[in-house]
C-alpha cells in the first residue's frame, strides 16, 4: 500500500478547515477537507483542470484579498 503525502492549501492559513491534496502513483488526485478526513474525492489530472478552470470562469468564491 503506498503511503500518500498530503499537502494543505496555502489559502487555508492556520484554520483547522484545510483543503489538502494528494496525487496517487497512477496519477489520480486526491481531494479531502481536513474536518471530515474519511471523505475523499478522487479525479483525473484533465479533470480537476477543467473544474478549477471552469469555477475560475464563473468567479464562483472569488473574494477580495488584501
Amino acid at each position: 500500500m503506498t503511503r500518500l503525502t498530503w499537502q494543505k492549501s496555502t489559502f487555508s492559513g492556520e484554520a483547522a478547515n484545510c483543503v489538502n491534496i494528494a496525487a496517487t502513483p497512477d496519477g489520480t488526485v486526491l481531494l479531502r477537507e481536513s474536518d471530515a478526513p474519511e471523505a475523499i474525492l478522487s479525479a483525473t489530472r484533465d479533470g480537476l483542470a477543467a473544474f478549477l478552470a471552469a469555477i475560475k470562469a464563473s468567479g464562483v468564491g472569488r473574494t477580495a484579498r488584501g
